[in-house]
């Protein structure tokens, strides 16, 4: 749950690179250990998404210009498996379930910004997940939230109106099984978000870590007291 709470903040960009994630405050804002809060350090590191450094010192990694266009390049592969492996192959309720996401993307573009581009990254997780094939959807889930790190790096802000209307043309070609089409449109797609994404240098800022993890850490509370399902 740490891990998923700072990846979303990384891709929502309330995290930016080079923001430090000292163990001990993390350990107080989630209410854990501070071993359990390296072991999360270690698997975002493992990641990518974390740089971690001598004396136990972690920071959110800032990925060089080069590393950005070798992270997109590799979604673009990555991504055209999935939409080959998907057309004409999703049944009626995973194109509905594909429609609503679009449908709260759509309802969301009038709202924050994070919200938009959380949403955008989950249709393209949502995507592979229903390819039924594990370590696609692995990749393909690593290498978007890399994308969400490069875009709070190097991006301008972002454009969910575009982004909305390329997944629902490529939901089309999906359900129409058009495998060619789906696969143009999907590289056309990213190729427009690396577009967007490689702009600018990072920004300098001074934030305070408490304060900007605190709605994350209590959405992980709030999910730790729900009861499981038998």
């Amino acid at each position: 749950m740490i891990c998923r709470a700072i990846r979303r903040a990384i891709v929502e960009q309330a995290l930016r690179p080079g923001d430090r994630l000292p163990e001990d405050a993390l350990g107080e804002r989630f209410g854990v250990s501070r071993t359990i809060a390296r072991h999360a350090l270690g698997q975002l590191g493992a990641e990518g998404l974390v740089d971690l450094r001598r004396n136990r010192i972690a920071v959110v990694a800032t990925p060089s210009m080069e590393e950005a266009r070798d992270t997109f390049d590799i979604r673009i592969e990555l991504e055209g498996l999935v939409v080959k492996a998907l057309a004409g192959r999703l049944d009626k309720k995973q194109i509905a379930r594909l429609r609503e996401h679009v449908e709260a993307e759509q309802a969301a573009r009038q709202g924050s910004e994070a919200t938009s581009i959380r949403l955008a990254t989950e249709f393209h997780v949502l995507l592979a997940e229903m390819t039924g094939k594990p370590i696609l959807t692995r990749y393909v889930n690593e290498v978007s939230y890399r994308c969400g790190l490069t875009l709070s790096a190097f991006g301008r802000p972002h454009s969910s109106e575009c982004a909305v209307n390329e997944h629902s043309v490529l939901i089309d070609a999906l359900a129409e099984g058009d495998v060619q089409e789906a696969m143009r449109l999907m590289r056309e797609h990213l190729e427009q978000v690396a577009d967007r994404a490689l702009l600018v240098a990072p920004d300098a800022r001074n934030r305070e870590l408490m304060d900007i993890l605190a709605p994350y850490a209590e959405e992980v509370a709030s999910r730790s007291k729900r009861p499981r399902k038998a």
